[in-house]
């Protein structure tokens, strides 16, 4: 009931929303709703490994599972609310002014998937976990721990449930130190980027780990990434890629090194990249899997974008900051609820949805250049579906979707001629 209340909301969400749009706020206690996420016994976990092991359907298995790994700021105020602190507002801030906001800091890992009835990579959700600042945590008497340290803990588990398969995971800058990296299992390779100005350093030589006293682990001092950017000795190579959905022409220089404050003793691929009309001159990137090519290193990096893409389809659409909970059950669950309901919603619309009526477009002749479907075209269909079923009903249970899907398209949205009717088919609304 909650689940098809969320989804039918416009505007702000909550519990309470949900009662009143489905027609069981005159019929049912609100209360034993709020029970579900305040007392219930099940766990955001379990519920994030059966969807870890839905989605891995979607990734051929001879390859890589790519993951991506960050966090996002709930802005949320009020007396009570359990984890709420002072946080930087990245989106908000510059280099030159730094803007704070309480809320709550959720750190989500994410399965990159390709759909075919979409162009772009999907972020899935599959694990959350809260993060608590200093200050709240000594009020509170808790132990702190570092988003870090929590990413950390998300990637150990869903390495544990991918078992032998390889893992590719995608972080940023503040994600790419030894808490994450060092002591990773073998299936897992990160790529990642460092700073410009990273130490690096050569392998020890065999003369160097003969050498009495303490056993070397690393080996002289290479140029930094900048240093390799300025020397004109080495020539900057070319290769392409597709990054951010176009094919772009790369210049980049190559090494193979040892970043000990970050990775330790391991070799590491630095890939030093020329940028042409931004305001940083060069990005630096890295992978630990030094035999993996460029190409590869900078496409799976690009990846990482589709979980920027998942927050602000979270927020925007279905409320992921505008739960009232303030119970440390309660907040711990709602949020890691709504990631799930995302997660199921994209599911769905892949196995069938997307091949009926329910997913056709609007028209929008101003817009003929769309290709593909989008989160709001997703939401809209589930909105369809679940529109004319009574949720306590019995009788139009869950197991009557596919013939209640099917009248709602033939009664408010019958197919159009020019409506795409394959999932690869390019998706343009009528002129």
């Amino acid at each position: 009931m909650v689940f098809a209340g969320w989804v039918l909301s416009t505007g702000q969400h909550a519990v309470t929303q949900a009662l009143v749009v489905t027609d069981v706020a005159r019929r049912r206690h609100h209360e034993r709703f709020h029970r579900f996420f305040s007392r219930g016994t099940w766990s955001p976990d379990t519920v994030g490994r059966l969807l870890f092991d839905r989605v891995l359907r979607w990734v051929p298995g001879d390859a890589a599972v790519q993951v991506v790994l960050d966090d996002t700021l709930a802005p949320k105020k009020g007396p009570h609310v359990f984890g709420l602190g002072c946080h930087l507002y990245a989106v908000r801030s510059t280099k030159r002014v730094r803007v704070f906001c309480f809320g709550h800091v959720w750190v989500v890992l994410s399965v990159v998937v390709r759909f075919p009835f979409a162009c772009r990579p999907w972020a899935i959700p599959v694990l959350f976990r809260l993060y608590r600042n200093q200050k709240e945590c000594l009020a509170k008497g808790a132990v702190y721990r570092k988003k870090t340290e929590l990413g950390r803990e998300l990637v150990d588990l869903v390495a544990q449930w991918a078992g032998d398969r390889r893992l590719f995971l995608a972080a940023d800058s503040a994600y790419c130190n030894d808490t994450l990296m060092r002591g990773l299992a073998s299936t897992v390779t990160v790529f990642g980027a460092i700073r410009p100005d990273a130490v690096l350093t050569a392998p020890p030589t065999a003369a160097e780990r003969r050498s009495t006293g303490r056993r070397r682990v690393n080996g002289k001092v290479l140029p930094k990434p900048e240093e390799l950017a300025r020397d004109d000795r080495r020539p900057w190579l070319t290769c392409r890629a597709d990054l951010y959905g176009r094919r772009r022409a790369i210049q980049y220089k190559l090494l193979d090194a040892q970043w000990y404050r970050g990775a330790g003793a391991r070799l590491v691929r630095i890939v030093v990249v020329r940028v042409v009309g931004g305001s940083v001159p060069l990005r630096v990137f890295l992978c630990t899997d030094p035999t993996q090519p460029v190409r590869t290193i900078l496409e799976t990096y690009a990846g990482r974008w589709a979980i920027e893409v998942l927050f602000r389809d979270l927020k925007q659409q279905l409320g992921f900051a505008d739960s009232s909970a303030r119970k440390k059950a309660a907040v711990e669950r709602t949020a890691p609820f709504v990631g799930y309901i995302y997660t199921v919603l994209v599911l769905w619309f892949a196995d069938s949805a997307c091949h009926d009526a329910v997913a056709t477009p609007p028209i929008r002749p101003w817009y003929t250049h769309k290709r593909g479907f989008s989160f709001a075209d997703v939401l809209r269909a589930a909105q369809r579906t679940l529109a004319p079923l009574d949720v306590l009903d019995p009788a139009r249970s869950l197991d009557d979707l596919h013939e209640l899907r099917a009248a709602s398209a033939a009664r408010d949205c019958p197919r159009r001629a020019n409506a795409p009717t394959k999932p690869a088919a390019r998706v343009r609304s009528a002129a």
